[in-house]
């Protein structure tokens, strides 16, 4: 059993709350620390949470408390984690890591000179569609992973502070392209380094300072090419999707907005559909295990796991940082409008890794280019000759 500070009581505080104390069912949120004394009141009556506080070092600090989950607004994330190094307290921490790159590697160093235990809570890499497809992956189903895309798509987010650029730090590419990059990045490998990146973001509907829209591609040292797609303009729900492409195959996810369950509804006896859901009558896309399916159930049995077992979690503050780096070049290169590469002071994966051969021997003198079957029965091959480099097609009855 792990005895729990829970620092912020908002929207994502809620969401872990729901998942620590019903997944295991043997965790426990013992402190619960907000800016609010009202919203700490609340949130200790609605999750029986003996202890709260509007002190942070205070819930840190309470004599029960082995594990501390920040689920706070970006500009306090590195107070937070500072004070966890202080007092050698195992720290897992919401996504983005950092407002930037620079406050990320400050937090992996110091957590790693505390020698304290760090999760990156990253869910949608624990979603199980992506597990299921993931494993695929890492079993060669696709062969060669070319191209990877993410997108995440909604109206907004819930809290006032992911409004204002100085306490959020960015606006949806920090928000949204977090899970996007680490998505793709793991299809991709997280060993394979990305070298540089390209985007576009714009503010286009919001009255705000960040960007409410990005697209962006990220070009990894082998060649593989990474997509996100991310909006905080998209009228219609929370739309999850990812595809990823290699020599032998092409999976395409769905996650959230189109579910495979359909209501109609004229909105009588209404009540929560979906998180980011903008109606709650017309044809409505409800989800059926909420929590499940954004994966926050197995990110926490991941952390919990690897905490009881000493080792490391899937996703660790170094994986937050490499994200925050990947980042912090989409933000560069959104303003000057060309490739920015991807600074890594730190970087652990492999080097001087290129592209595997793409060329496929049919035989001693031709390539394979494509091979189909027609629509009247007949066998065609594309050859490419070695010597000569003449396309040539074969046709085989």
């Amino acid at each position: 059993m792990k005895h729990i500070a829970m620092l912020g009581s908002g929207f994502i505080g809620r969401f872990y709350a729901d998942s620590l104390q019903g997944y295991r069912n043997k965790d426990k949120i013992v402190s619960i620390y907000s800016r609010r004394e009202e919203t700490a009141k609340k949130f200790a009556k609605d999750y029986n949470v003996p202890h709260w506080t509007i002190d942070m070092e205070e819930s840190i600090t309470h004599a029960s408390v082995d594990v501390v989950c920040i689920a706070l607004p970006n500009n306090l994330h590195e107070a937070a984690v500072m004070l966890c190094c202080k007092h050698k307290k195992a720290v897992i921490i919401t996504k983005p890591l950092g407002r930037n790159s620079e406050e990320a590697k400050r937090m992996l160093e110091a957590a790693e000179k505390a020698g304290i235990f760090n999760g990156y809570l990253e869910d949608l890499v624990y979603a199980p569609k992506f597990l299921k497809a993931f494993e695929s992956v890492k079993n060669g189903a696709l062969g060669r992973i070319l191209w990877a895309k993410s997108r995440e798509t909604h109206p907004g987010p819930h809290s006032d502070w992911f409004w204002d650029l100085e306490q959020a730090g960015g606006g949806c590419i920090l928000d949204l392209a977090c899970h996007c990059v680490e998505i793709t990045r793991s299809y991709i490998g997280k060993d394979i380094k990305p070298v540089e990146v390209m985007c576009w973001a714009d503010t286009q509907v919001k009255p705000i300072d960040a960007e409410d829209h990005a697209i962006a591609l990220i070009k990894y040292e082998n060649d593989s090419i990474a997509q996100f797609e991310v909006s905080w303009t998209f009228r219609g729900g929370l739309d999850l999707r990812d595809e990823v492409m290699g020599t032998e195959g092409t999976i395409w996810i769905n996650n959230f907005l189109r579910t495979g369950f359909e209501m109609f509804t004229t909105g009588k006896g209404a009540d929560y559909i979906s998180e980011k859901a903008e109606s709650n009558s017309g044809w409505l896309f409800p989800v059926g295990d909420e929590l499940n399916e954004l994966g926050y159930n197995h990110m926490f049995m991941d952390m919990f796991n690897a905490m009881e077992q000493n080792k490391e979690p899937k996703e660790n503050f170094y994986d937050g940082y490499i994200v925050n780096c990947i980042l912090d070049a989409a933000y560069r290169s959104a303003k000057s409008k060309q490739w920015e590469p991807v600074k890594l002071d730190i970087w652990r994966g492999r080097t001087g890794v290129t592209r595997d051969s793409h060329l496929t021997e049919y035989d001693k003198d031709n390539y394979l280019v494509k091979e189909e079957i027609t629509h009247y029965g007949a066998r065609k091959l594309i050859l490419k000759n070695k010597h000569t480099n003449k396309i040539v097609e074969k046709v085989l009855e």
